[in-house]
């Protein structure tokens, strides 16, 4: 009977194609839209990322998320140190700062200043130079996208594309010098602005003078203690609000998604393509069965129980389900793949997959519901009529 229903639903084509098209429209659409928000999601909280070594993160009470600068005395760095349970803990600067090229131009940046002796908070992946030639006199380390477009160089000849930063070349940042020593792979930010890593000592001498300049204390945990535990002694001995790593990830991702319009933008393309793609395949699966009546009706005049018929319904909308959803992401993953060189934020991880796979198996159910229903209330006889 499996062949059988098989047959019945390849035999129309045109049918047959229609609801594999709405189907792959609709996990096409689905797991596209909801990929592009996983990716903006993992962009809110790319510094944290990048700077992997802290188990800690120790900052104002009331900081909600990675970009809430709200800066510390210096004297607390000391008092976290103090606290039983730390094996380290560095200061680390994040500001915005205007960057003037050298055709006079200013642009934006997001400047890291990471522990002078130690390093510790610096770019996950090295492209050119070393991360010890920030400790040389101006030093910074800039992220290479950058450095090929917004504070790429123009080209000497009129009419020719920039040239990117390479190491040697300058910037002004406060009317100080910074000299390019180095070239950084790092995670693309939800704002996008270019990146440079430079010593903590030397972005404060960069940043505009305030009393408090310390964004951040981060913290190494000692060996076979717990975070958790350890947090929880530097919130109680110093007042400040410390927090493991993957909460403050969550915590920042948070924040985006309670106080932006993100997941509604994206939730309306989501539900606009779970619609779409319902009404295309319901209607062409529930006219497939209607024209296919009186086949049913054969087979129930022959003996074959409401169960069987059942089977078989199920089974045509699981094939075409099945199809088009592997269609679907398979366009999506194309998608992805072709823009992974763009300012597109795309991320597809499984738990995408597992949703995208959810909705098109309630769209199957749906298609199936009115064409059950009726296969369930027909009357053998009909096979009879003319």
């Amino acid at each position: 009977m499996n062949r059988v229903a098989l047959r019945m639903l390849m035999g129309d084509r045109a049918k047959y194609i229609g609801i594999i098209f709405g189907i792959t429209f609709a996990s096409l659409l689905i797991t596209q839209q909801m990929s592009v928000f996983t990716g903006i999601m993992y962009r809110t909280f790319a510094t944290i990322t990048d700077v992997g070594q802290p188990q800690l993160w120790v900052m104002d009470p009331k900081v909600a998320y990675i970009d809430d600068i709200k800066p510390l005395q210096s004297t607390q760095l000391y008092r976290v140190r103090s606290v039983d349970g730390v094996d380290w803990a560095v200061p680390f600067y994040k500001g915005l700062l205007r960057a003037r090229l050298s055709n006079g131009t200013f642009q934006t940046v997001s400047v890291l200043g990471i522990d002078d002796a130690t390093l510790l908070g610096g770019p996950p992946v090295m492209v050119e130079g070393r991360l010890e030639d920030l400790r040389k006199t101006d030093g910074v380390i800039v992220d290479e996208v950058a450095a090929k477009t917004r504070l790429a160089k123009p080209s000497a000849v009129p009419g020719q594309p920039p040239q990117p930063l390479r190491i040697g070349d300058t910037l002004e940042l406060n009317d100080r010098r910074a000299t390019v020593v180095g070239l950084c792979r790092t995670t693309r930010s939800f704002q996008s602005q270019p990146v440079l890593f430079t010593t903590f000592s030397r972005a404060m001498s960069y940043a505009p003078r305030e009393r408090k300049l310390l964004s951040f204390v981060l913290v190494g945990v000692k060996p076979g203690e717990d975070e958790g535990a350890v947090a929880t002694r530097i919130t109680e001995r110093t007042g400040l609000q410390a927090v493991r790593r993957e909460d403050f990830m969550w915590m920042t991702m948070m924040y985006f998604v309670k106080y932006t319009g993100i997941p509604i933008n994206i939730g309306t393309a989501v539900l606009l393509g779970f619609i779409v793609g319902t009404a295309i395949a319901g209607m062409t699966f529930f006219n497939f069965t209607q024209d296919n009546l009186k086949q049913f009706g054969a087979l129930k005049a022959m003996g074959a129980s409401n169960w069987v018929l059942l089977r078989m319904t199920i089974l045509q909308s699981l094939t075409v389900g099945t199809i088009g959803y592997g269609l679907g992401v398979g366009a999506a993953s194309l998608f992805g793949y072709l823009a992974r060189n763009s300012e597109l934020a795309f991320r597809m991880p499984w738990q995408v997959l597992a949703i995208s796979a959810g909705a098109v198996l309630l769209i199957c159910v749906l298609s199936a519901i009115f064409s059950i229903i009726k296969v369930m209330r027909l009357e053998p006889a009909i096979v009879f009529k003319a």
